[in-house]
């Protein structure tokens, strides 16, 4: 298959989100995903994360590296159970298969640049510890 350059503007995808006691609460925006774009390789996005419940980011896993790329506001990533304080310009790597997730802190959401090292996002499969 041969792919062509592409520009996506603000807007052109749809607004998702998760609001459940498990995964959490998130909105993001798929930019590149085989199953949505004429892309390959890696699946990017927008999230938005709001103030945790308790002030505890919700954990999750799965098969796929992934990359946080901090674009604003404050925010706590957990790894394997250890803390780290997000500001932005911060990057963060998540092997996959590690237990890992990301609050907001404050009254702005921490949002963030996720990359994955996947052709789509359809293939990433989400494992919750309460699941």
């Amino acid at each position: 298959m041969s792919l062509q350059a592409f520009v996506l503007k603000p807007g052109q995808t749809p607004l998702e989100a998760w609001d459940d006691p498990i995964k959490g609460v998130v909105t993001w925006r798929t930019l590149l995903s085989g199953d949505r774009t004429p892309s390959r390789g890696l699946t990017m996005g927008v999230a938005d994360v709001p103030e945790g419940v308790d002030g505890k980011p919700r954990v999750h896993r799965h098969a796929e590296d992934e990359a946080y790329y901090i674009l604003s506001g404050r925010g706590i990533m957990r790894i394997e159970g250890v803390d780290h304080d997000l500001a932005p310009g911060d990057t963060v790597f998540i092997p996959g298969g590690v237990w890992h997730g990301a609050c907001g802190v404050g009254a702005e959401p921490l949002k963030l640049l996720y990359i994955f090292a996947a052709d789509s996002f359809d293939t990433i499969v989400y494992e919750f510890p309460e699941a």
